[in-house]
């Protein structure tokens, strides 16, 4: 069993070589026909392959200083990171062939991570703790909740929950790389600044969000009120993913906050085996 501060010792982080097969997105508006569903997924999809290079890069500047343990969790973080990567562009790839231009959206989301970059190395490193904080209790409400893809295409469910079960093994590979780093930092300074940088992550996040959802929706012509509405309703209603993670979301704030606070792997062994079974059904 894990410490309420610290990753359990028999933690597994296992890189699996999972690739789309076949056209995955079979039309446009690929959730079941709905269009603010789908496109919130396909915002998230286009984020990941510049914000997981930026996190592989922050994580791997200090990976030779750190402990050896930890160095062969970062390896395995790095591992599987560059598989979704690969595996979100190949998925990208086909959303732009439904008709989906995702120029205007990467253009921002380089913008937003130059100026990342230009800040200083443990300041990068807490904002991918602070990011992979975020994709972990997604990822936990994706497993614990199949509404939120059971319209979605099977092979597009499988990549999704393929990546949420990956996502909270190495959910705390960033944040004990930032514990590393920020050893020699009293307490209060080292809280001061993941909670600083978490704010200003926070803010960044749902402004791309909201920048990337208004970009599709103008492509599709749906850029009104009414499907704002039912954007949030979608999100914080039914079936609310993000409603679903804000009480998570909360705890990093906590002094005491560590990832692994919620011991979550049976959820992913579980979703693990079931991922498994529907390749061996087809």
């Amino acid at each position: 069993m894990a410490s309420k501060t610290q990753s359990p010792s028999d933690l597994i982080i296992r890189p699996r070589d999972f690739a789309i097969r076949g056209e995955a997105a079979k039309s446009r508006w690929w959730m079941g026909g709905d269009p603010v569903a789908s496109i919130f997924y396909d915002v998230l999809s286009a984020s990941f392959p510049l914000g997981e290079r930026f996190f592989m890069d922050a994580v791997r500047h200090h990976r030779d200083r750190a402990p050896a343990a930890l160095q062969g969790q970062i390896a395995a973080f790095l591992a599987q990171e560059a598989l979704h990567t690969r595996e979100h562009l190949s998925l990208n790839r086909q959303i732009e062939a439904g008709g989906y231009d995702l120029g205007r959206i990467n253009s921002y989301l380089k913008s937003v991570l130059g100026w990342a970059r230009s800040r200083k190395p443990v300041e990068q490193l807490a904002a991918t703790a602070a990011l992979e904080h975020f994709t972990a209790i997604l990822a936990h409400a994706l497993l614990s909740d199949p509404r939120h893809l059971d319209r979605a295409p099977q092979e597009i469910a499988r990549l999704w929950r393929w990546h949420a079960i990956e996502e909270i093994e190495h959910k705390a590979v960033a944040y004990d790389t930032f514990l590393f780093v920020t050893r020699d930092l009293s307490p209060l300074r080292r809280w001061g600044l993941r909670a600083y940088v978490m704010m200003t992550a926070t803010v960044l996040f749902f402004d791309f969000l909201r920048f990337g959802l208004d970009a599709l929706f103008a492509q599709d012509g749906i850029r009104g009120r009414s499907t704002w509405v039912r954007w949030l309703h979608f999100a914080f209603v039914r079936p609310g993913i993000l409603r679903r993670v804000m009480g998570s979301y909360l705890t990093y704030y906590l002094p005491q906050f560590h990832p692994w606070r919620v011991d979550d792997r049976a959820l992913t062994s579980a979703a693990d085996r079931e991922l498994q079974a529907s390749y061996a059904r087809g």
